[in-house]
């Protein structure tokens, strides 16, 4: 069965940078994207940033020229470099993987941006 995992989320002061990663393991075929979503305290649910496995990337845009989309498909893994953070990114993050068979998504991880 497919299982997402995701890891890096953390505290961190507003200016700062994390990384966020996500493996995807299981029988999973002709992943056709990955993504990143998040959803904070009393909001929808939005996409942060997605990337195809063919390396086409967009993003909210919130995050332009600050946060980076990068994925290592021979590991089933994407990652998402967030630098300059600010309070408004506080959030859960989700892993999103769109495949053939189905789509999926991961347990979250929580990134606080403050002082």
């Amino acid at each position: 069965q497919v299982q997402l995992v995701e890891s890096g989320g953390g505290l961190v002061q507003p200016g700062g940078s994390l990384r966020l990663s996500c493996a995807a393991s299981g029988s999973i075929f002709s992943i056709a994207a990955m993504g990143w979503y998040r959803q904070a305290p009393g909001k929808q649910r939005e996409l942060v940033a997605r990337i195809t496995s063919g390396g086409i990337t967009n993003y909210i845009d919130s995050v332009k020229g600050r946060f980076t989309i990068s994925s290592d498909n021979a590991k089933n893994t994407v990652y998402l470099q967030m630098n300059s953070l600010k309070t408004e990114d506080t959030a859960v993050y989700y892993c999103n993987v769109d495949a053939v068979i189905g789509r999926y998504w991961g347990k979250g991880t929580l990134v606080t941006v403050s002082s």
